[in-house]
């Protein structure tokens, strides 16, 4: 589950304010750091921060504030679940891996990662050998960019137009067609949130 924009603004500074003082704000200093008076809230805020395994806080301390897995906040872990064409739609791959992503990709609901293979996104930023990450879905909205299904067989990366009785999946390069099927032997999988590129 990501988390609130509260929270991470106080993993942040909980971060910082360590790195560079040694010890842990007061609660005031975080409500000072939020612009807030309530020292309630704070409180709140980081029960649910050491509920979910980020920070620990030692009982009768004061400036008490561990951070457990620092190098791993601001990130969630999701499953890649193998590769998907960007270009001629390619046979369903799959793989049993995980991948650490930033929580600001993700939203509500259940999350994948795919490798992309193929140049038909790059209009869209989207390249040979990037991770996409992916919003499970099983409707989109025209020109959003969706994991496709055809036939329950084959499986690519396009942009998502609904036109009569037929769909019209839209790759981001000039030099590519579109793909026109059917809506009865489309199954969208899964809208793009976000890439991750290594260089």
């Amino acid at each position: 589950m990501s988390l609130t924009r509260r929270q991470s603004q106080i993993l942040n500074f909980l971060k910082t304010y360590l790195q560079e003082k040694g010890f842990s704000p007061s609660f005031e200093e975080i409500a000072t750091y939020l612009q807030v008076s309530s020292l309630n809230g704070v409180y709140k805020h980081l029960q649910a921060l050491e509920q979910r395994g980020y920070i620990r806080r030692l009982s009768n301390r004061a400036r008490s504030i561990q951070l457990c897995n620092p190098d791993q906040i601001g990130k969630a872990t999701i499953p890649l679940l193998g590769t998907i064409a960007a270009g001629t739609p390619i046979e369903a791959l799959t793989e049993d891996e995980e991948v650490s992503v930033p929580e600001d990709f993700l939203g509500k609901g259940r999350h994948f990662a795919l490798r992309v293979r193929g140049d038909s996104m790059i209009d869209e930023q989207i390249r040979d050998g990037d991770l996409v990450i992916i919003s499970e879905r099983t409707q989109a909205h025209n020109g959003q960019t969706v994991v496709a299904l055809i036939d329950g067989e084959t499986a690519t990366l396009k942009k998502y137009y609904r036109e009569k009785n037929m769909v019209r999946l839209q790759p981001a390069n000039p030099v590519m067609d579109p793909i026109y099927v059917r809506e009865d032997v489309l199954r969208i999988q899964g809208i793009v949130t976000g890439v991750i590129r290594r260089y």
